[in-house]
């Protein structure tokens, strides 16, 4: 599987980030790919050109999920808000309002969280990442270049497991997630790869 260097993923994302205009970039996969870390190291090396909107803002609020039977199913792709993301897109890609809050996602408390990031129009790249970009409709045609990323699968489930003790689930409770649910979405994922601009194992 090929192999980036960073240093080569943030040129091609600066190449994206134009002042004077408005891009998109998307990194995808499945849970535990990477997608968080390395779009939080493109914006942090990026700096003021750009802004970082994840998907999983738009997670239902666990209220929600309880309500509709799906609790056990979080991170599925019925499990969100799609319309409220391609929406959010739509607005950060029309690029004409002064500001736009999007929201973000807390671990520590498993919610979303509303208007957490600001994005002003002064920024030229907006980078989001998330499992679904490929997979929901309409949203493809909002992003100029979308990423794949799909490390081995050992690594991402190894990521998983340790991601799930770290946010207080016990090991047999980790594992059954990561056998469970994750592993479906992730195949769900894996799927749609072929529609990406890039698609890579890791980065050197």
């Amino acid at each position: 599987m090929r192999r980036e260097t960073f240093a080569d993923l943030v040129a091609r994302a600066t190449a994206l980030a134009i002042p004077g205009k408005r891009h998109l970039l998307g990194i995808c996969g499945a849970p535990g790919a990477g997608k968080s870390t390395l779009a939080e190291r493109l914006a942090a090396a990026l700096g003021e050109h750009a802004a970082l909107v994840g998907m999983d803002g738009f997670h239902l609020a666990q209220r929600e999920l309880d309500r509709l039977g799906r609790a056990d199913r979080k991170g599925a792709p019925d499990t969100f808000d799609d319309d409220g993301y391609r929406h959010l897109l739509t607005r950060l890609r029309a690029n004409t309002d002064k500001i736009v809050y999007a929201p973000e996602f807390r671990r520590a408390i498993e919610e979303p969280i509303g208007c957490a990031v600001p994005v002003g129009c002064d920024v030229p790249l907006v980078i989001t990442e998330g499992n679904y970009l490929l997979l929901w409709p309409g949203i493809r045609t909002l992003l100029d270049e979308v990423w794949f990323l799909d490390p081995a699968p050992e690594i991402r489930r190894n990521r998983l497991l340790a991601r799930h003790m770290h946010y207080g689930r016990s090991a047999d409770e980790a594992r059954a997630r990561t056998d469970g649910s994750d592993e479906r979405n992730a195949r769900l994922i894996a799927a749609t790869a072929a529609d990406a601009d890039l698609v890579f194992a890791e980065i050197d």
